[in-house]
C-alpha cells in the first residue's frame, strides 16, 4: 500500500502532511508556506492550524505582520509518530 493511499485511508491527508512538515526542526514555517507545501488554500490552512492550536499541537510567534508556526512538544511527538507509521508501510 503506497504512502498516500495509507494516509488517505487512515488519516485526513492535509492535516497529517501539515503536522509532518511542522515536525522538521530545520524549517521555519508561516501559514502561507505550509499551504504551498501541502497544496491547500490559505483559508483551509488557517482552519487546520486553529484546530491544531486548540489541541495544543502548535504555537505561534508574531514576526512583523506574519506569524511563525511552531509545533509544541506534543505536536512534535505526534508528527514523529505519523512519520514512523507511514514509513512502516512504504512499498
Amino acid at each position: 500500500m503506497g504512502e498516500e493511499r495509507l494516509q488517505e485511508f487512515f488519516f485526513r491527508s492535509k492535516p497529517v502532511n501539515v503536522l509532518i512538515a511542522l515536525g522538521d526542526p530545520n524549517e521555519a514555517w508561516f501559514a502561507s508556506s505550509l499551504a504551498k507545501e501541502v497544496n491547500c488554500t490559505f483559508p483551509h490552512m488557517i482552519a487546520i492550524l486553529s484546530k491544531f492550536e486548540s489541541f495544543g499541537l502548535v504555537s505561534f510567534k508574531t514576526e512583523g505582520r506574519r506569524k511563525l508556526v511552531f509545533p509544541t512538544q506534543q505536536g512534535r511527538k505526534l508528527a514523529q509518530a505519523f512519520s514512523r507509521t507511514i514509513a512502516a508501510f512504504k512499498d
